[in-house]
């Protein structure tokens, strides 16, 4: 039974390493060929595999939005240009009304990228930035949500959540929440996250980015890769003879344990989980499919591992999908949410790319080749550093 107050899917976007727009991200999904390759960004100096969106050094921001000109813009820009998503997002400005829609956008990083080169060109005598560098239209954690609002001509509610890989699905809950409380009719909810030095040599500095295609619940896993990603969802209320994916609930927890290390046993994510399923209305054995936050680090993979057994136990299919993309960081909850949307549309659900050999330790049902098969419900798991985490629960709607 569908939860009276669920929130349709009516329209999605996305772009990535696989891709522009979610037929071509689904399509390699579908044939499980990822877009991970050798670390080509810039002037980095890392022996890693990144996700790059191909492209974005050619493709400015539109004119009348030049201030806000950065690769976390472009690529957000990108993204919503796919699947006739501005049309869509259009269509329901006739209907709601400008104000009535508003925007909720995750990011990790934003626009920093855009500081560091500025900081490269600082003044060599008093140590300034140059003086076209705009904080507020880049670097800025509002930037990206300001963009997206400016670029679909909304005026509604507008709101950035910045807590690292779950950004961009804990705007799920916080457009739910909206329009809940009736301060919007319909939400434009997405994340956009660029490559930049500070992830890939801070991650490298953590010991968590692997020198070779990332392996999530592999025995020979070796940490993560880096990518970049962009994408969008539109919601809006569930009306009579509605057809698609909707979101039927979500849960949102705080491990309140470590600054960058996961619970060992995974309380807080395995609380989020059961969040969502109880706002769901849904117990853990209507969940066709479980898509994994699984960054391929040990430590991530073995408390996500000890959470899903807390709640579903070795019954639920699951796998992990950062093999074909990379960590997309804050932009991973909507990349992710979006294929598990995707998993449900095409009847299939993707294998864990890269990984060949599952760790005997772990427990989970993960799947490691591509499995056609009919989805109706899905769950997806963010987790970010500081424990912020966030569990999504998708189901068909007919």
């Amino acid at each position: 039974m569908m939860p009276a107050d669920a929130l349709l899917i009516s329209a999605s976007t996305l772009v990535n390493a696989l891709g522009r727009g979610s037929r071509a991200c689904f399509d390699a999904l579908e044939a499980a060929q990822g877009g991970l390759r050798r670390c080509d960004f810039d002037d980095a100096d890392l022996d890693t595999w990144i996700g790059r969106v191909d492209g974005l050094e050619d493709e400015p921001v539109v004119d009348e939005l030049a201030g806000f000109d950065c690769r976390n813009n472009r690529l957000a820009q990108l993204g919503l240009r796919q699947d006739d998503f501005v049309e869509r997002v259009a269509q329901a400005r006739d209907r709601y009304g400008a104000a009535r829609i508003g925007v909720f956008i995750g990011t990790s990083t934003s626009g920093v990228l855009q500081a560091e080169l500025a900081y490269r060109h600082r003044d060599p005598v008093s140590g300034a930035l140059p003086a076209d560098f705009s904080y507020f239209g880049t670097q800025n954690v509002m930037s990206v949500a300001e963009f997206t609002r400016r670029f679909l001509s909304l005026q509604g509610p507008v709101m950035s959540v910045s807590t690292a890989c779950s950004s961009s699905a804990k705007v799920f809950a916080s457009a739910y929440r909206h329009i809940k409380a009736g301060l919007c009719d319909a939400a434009v909810v997405g994340g956009a996250d660029s490559l930049c030095f500070s992830t890939l040599y801070g991650f490298s500095s953590l010991g968590l980015v692997s020198d070779r295609p990332c392996r999530p619940w592999d025995a020979e896993r070796h940490g993560m890769n880096i990518g970049e990603g962009a994408g969008f969802a539109l919601l809006e209320k569930m009306v009579d003879g509605a057809v698609g994916v909707a979101l039927l609930g979500y849960g949102e927890s705080s491990d309140a344990y470590h600054m960058s290390s996961p619970h060992p046993e995974g309380a807080g994510a395995a609380a989020a989980m059961k969040t969502a399923l109880e706002r769901a209305g849904l117990t853990a054995d209507a969940i066709d499919y479980i898509n994994l936050h699984g960054t391929g680090t040990w430590a991530n993979d073995e408390s996500e591992d000890r959470a899903v057994m807390q709640v579903f136990g070795s019954g639920t299919t699951c796998s992990a999908t950062k093999g074909f993309t990379g960590h997309t960081l804050g932009a991973a909850g909507i990349t992710e949410t979006l294929f598990a949307l995707g998993s449900i549309e095409r009847g299939f659900i993707p294998g864990t790319l890269n990984s060949q050999r599952l760790d005997p330790e772990l427990s989970a049902a993960v799947l490691l080749e591509n499995r056609a098969v009919p989805v109706t419900r899905v769950l997806s798991n963010s987790f970010g550093f500081g424990g912020s985490n966030c569990s999504l629960v998708l189901g068909a709607v007919s």
